[in-house]
């Protein structure tokens, strides 16, 4: 065995020609590799900030891209409801000028019907005809009796009733017609009016009655 003498220590071994000196800054100098690690680092944080810019760049473009589709989708619907609204008001339109250009026919199948020559084939056709009007929406108004209503009757004919409390129509000289919410032609009627002085006439009669209880219950009293 080897025994140690105490009191020295070992040293490394150090080339020849060389001092001691020479060997303690390479032990104490860092290797290449742990020195350039924060220059990696740095890198590597300006790679993630570049990418999140370009991240946040891509985000605002798809957010106006998205607004734009938006935008021409409403546009596109916008449009659609408007081309539905002009075809239904064309083909209502259309409509109405044929029911229009068929009104003298209906006319002279209800005076026909009046006076009981509505007979035979021509009763069939003349019903076939009011059928169809029927179905493509054409309907029939003005009735006797009813209250006159200047938006939908043209009065032809003025009287006075005593046995009405208002304008009233007393005869339908021409029925009216509408299709849906438009009036094709208005009802062309007979007007009567309250008689003039009628009311003035009633109150006074009622006046006289009280007046006349009065009398036969002895007047009023007195106070």
């Amino acid at each position: 065995m080897t025994e140690e003498t105490p009191g020295f220590e070992e040293k490394p071994d150090v080339p020849s020609g060389a001092t001691p000196d020479d060997a303690e800054p390479q032990a104490a100098s860092p290797s290449n590799g742990e020195g350039a690690a924060p220059a990696g680092d740095a890198s590597a944080q300006q790679q993630v900030a570049g990418l999140t810019a370009q991240l946040d760049q891509v985000r605002t473009a798809l957010d106006e891209r998205t607004a734009d589709l938006q935008r021409l989708q409403a546009e596109f619907q916008n449009y659609r409801r408007r081309v539905e609204r002009d075809r239904i008001a064309v083909k209502e339109i259309a409509i109405a000028n044929l029911l229009t250009e068929l009104l003298p026919v209906l006319d002279d199948v209800g005076r026909a019907r009046e006076h009981g020559e509505l007979v035979g084939g021509f009763k069939s056709v003349a019903e076939s005809l009011e059928v169809i009007a029927a179905k493509m929406g054409l309907q029939q108004f003005g009735k006797e009796g009813e209250p006159f209503d200047p938006t939908i009757h043209e009065a032809l004919m003025h009287s006075y009733a005593p046995d009405v409390t208002e304008t009233t129509c007393v005869a339908i000289l021409q029925p009216g017609y509408r299709f849906g919410e438009r009036t094709i032609r208005p009802a062309r009627v007979a007007v009567a009016e309250p008689q003039p002085g009628a009311q003035t006439v009633k109150v006074d009669s009622s006046e006289s009655e009280e007046t006349a209880d009065d009398k036969e219950s002895g007047g009023p009293d007195e106070g």
